[in-house]
């Protein structure tokens, strides 16, 4: 048992060593670029998030001016940082880049807000 817990809280650390090894991505910001003016299609975005290894690139669709579909082509992250995809849902919905993190994957919603705005500039 005792090595069990050893194993356990190693790679705790381990996973917190990873995930915290810069943190200048935390004060990144998103930005819906205009896209009045852009034509109907699929944009693609990719961003690497400095200092982590999420990875993220996806597929936006742009119908009249409007995201009506964000396609998640690869994310690379850790387990938890999965759940940060449901963030494309809430910017379909608002029209913005300007929405709130997903709790505990922070680092992968900058990566995936952030992929956004490059597919749209």
């Amino acid at each position: 048992m005792k090595i069990i817990n050893l194993l356990a809280f190693l790679i705790t650390v381990a996973a917190l060593t990873i995930t915290s090894c810069s943190t200048e991505w935390k004060g990144l910001k998103a930005s819906l670029p205009d896209i009045g003016e852009k034509a109907d299609g699929v944009y693609r975005g990719e961003y690497n998030v400095s200092g982590t290894p999420v990875k993220v690139k996806l597929d936006v669709v742009l119908t009249n001016q409007t995201i009506t579909s964000i396609k998640i082509v690869e994310h690379v992250c850790s387990p938890i940082g999965k759940k940060a995809e449901k963030i494309t849902e809430t910017i379909i919905s608002k029209q913005t880049l300007d929405v709130d993190a997903v709790s505990g994957a922070t680092g992968s919603s900058v990566g995936i807000l952030k992929a956004v705005e490059k597919a749209l500039q």
